[in-house]
């Protein structure tokens, strides 16, 4: 059994501006066969531009895009309560990959160290850095 990826927007920005290694890593994730999901809030964080951004999309039709629902949502919430912070989109991240047991892409891994301390959940959901 393959470990999921769940990736946060740095992973979709890597992809947007075509970063070899991510493509590298997104490409051995889908020959290992592990199920690849996207928040729909991360998603709403890197998109900008249909006509600029193709490759993102395309790339994103062969994702699971999650919606965030009223669940997650207030447990987003509670965890934003918890941690110190408002970045909704981390936390969401932070939960959902959690309920998953997703292993988190991200380029900002200090912020969700930081939400997943707060979770306070064994075992934590482990950070990669994109």
């Amino acid at each position: 059994m393959n470990i999921p990826y769940l990736y946060d927007v740095g992973a979709l920005i890597a992809i947007d501006n075509n970063d070899r290694r991510m493509w590298a890593r997104h490409g051995l994730a889908l020959d290992d066969g592990r199920d690849i999901y996207v928040p729909s809030v991360v998603v709403s964080q890197a998109w900008r531009d249909a006509r600029r951004q193709v490759r993102l999309g395309k790339f994103l039709a062969g994702c699971d895009i999650r919606p965030v629902g009223l669940e997650t949502a207030k447990a987003t919430g509670v965890l934003c309560g918890k941690a110190g912070t408002a970045d909704i989109v981390d936390a969401t991240v932070a939960v959902m990959a959690s309920g998953l047991g997703a292993i988190i892409w991200t380029s900002d891994p200090d912020d969700i160290h930081a939400l997943i301390d707060a979770l306070d959940i064994k075992p934590a959901p482990v950070v990669r850095t994109v």
